[in-house]
This record gives structure tokens, C-alpha cells and sequence, in this order.
């Protein structure tokens, strides 16, 4: 007496699909665990691309997160690092972070790169750099989010446009990087922050 097994259409699609799959995953890479990486691989920090001025940052920029600004609409004036939005400590504003007690350094002709980058100073620059998207300034979070041009802004609108002198500021810093090559620390401190 011989038993009929019926396979549905449908079922028989899936389980050749299973199969056909199974077979993919192990000519990726051999060995019992095709989903498994190489216990040899290895990811080296890299550093490359363009970095902004720190020193612009730390005379003209940085006191921007600090200046009571006036919040569109309302009467309200707030600092950008205050407790609540970008403050270090209790801010709410997602990874844009602001040590308000951050001193500025002097730089001198050949500033000890190590010790700045260990600077609540040099922190700041660093969570504001990772606002920015270099290969278009404008279109970067350090500038839309106090325009809520494209995106929410918990603080609400703190500039009208990028006629703003506090905009401006932001979007010269963002898009005067130092040349191709050269670190942070190599453009001088500017005279003053009039762009």
C-alpha cells in the first residue's frame, strides 16, 4: 500500500524558497555557521574628511548656545544649553549637547592637540560638528532645527530665516571647513565674528 503526500502549489513555492535560501547562506562563506563573521576582522578608527574651526567655534559659535535667545511667537528667552534642551546634563535635546561651563582655551602657535581634545570646550565642538553635513551646510541640523525649516524643534523657531545674524554665523562656520588634510586647529582665531 503506497501513501500519496499532496503538497500544496503555494507550500511547495515556500518550501523550495526555503530550501534555494539555506543553499545561498551556505556558499556565502562555508562552515557550519554561515551567518557567523570571521573571528579575524578587525575595524581600524579612521579619521578622514574635512574638520571646521575650533577656534571660530570657541570665540563665535559656542557663545551662541549660551545667549539668551528669543523663542518666535512668544515672550519666552532661552539659552540653547539651558536644563531641558541641549545642557550636558539635562538636556532633552537629543545627541546636540552643551557643557555651559565650558571655558575657551588658548590655542598659542602650536596648541597640545591632545590636551584641548580633552576639553569641555572641545566636546562641545564635537557634539556641534556632528550637527553638520558638510557637503551641504544648509541643509544640516545646527541650522534647520532653530529655523523648524524641515524638521520639529522642541525650543520652537529661535531664527526668522538665515538673515539672522546668529544664522549666518552658523552657516559661515559650516561651511568654511579647513582645507583638505589639515585638523581642527590649524585656522586662527578670527579678529572678530562679523561674517
Amino acid at each position: 500500500m503506497s501513501i500519496a503526500l499532496r503538497i500544496s502549489p503555494r507550500r511547495f513555492r515556500s518550501l523550495a524558497g526555503v530550501g534555494l535560501l539555506s543553499l545561498a547562506l551556505a556558499g556565502c562563506g562555508g562552515g557550519s555557521n554561515p551567518l557567523g563573521n570571521p573571528s579575524d576582522i578587525s575595524n581600524p578608527a579612521a579619521e578622514a574628511g574635512q574638520k571646521l574651526s575650533f577656534a571660530f567655534y570657541q570665540k563665535c559659535i559656542n557663545p551662541i548656545f549660551l545667549e539668551q535667545l528669543p523663542i518666535e511667537g512668544t515672550s519666552v528667552t532661552n539659552t540653547c544649553a539651558a536644563g531641558g534642551c541641549h545642557d550636558v546634563n539635562t538636556g532633552s535635546g537629543g545627541a546636540f549637547r552643551i557643557n555651559q561651563s565650558a571655558t575657551g582655551l588658548t590655542l598659542g602657535t602650536s596648541p597640545d592637540a591632545a590636551a584641548i581634545r580633552l576639553s569641555d570646550m572641545y566636546k562641545n565642538f564635537k557634539s556641534t560638528q556632528g550637527q553638520v553635513v558638510f557637503a551641504d551646510p544648509s541643509a544640516s541640523r545646527l541650522i534647520n532645527k532653530p529655523l523648524v525649516r524641515g524638521v520639529l524643534h522642541g525650543g520652537g523657531r529661535i531664527f526668522l530665516d538665515e538673515n539672522d545674524p546668529n544664522a549666518k554665523l552658523l552657516l559661515y562656520w559650516m561651511s568654511h571647513p579647513a582645507a583638505q588634510g589639515q585638523d581642527e586647529f590649524t585656522a586662527p582665531e578670527p579678529a572678530s565674528c562679523a561674517v
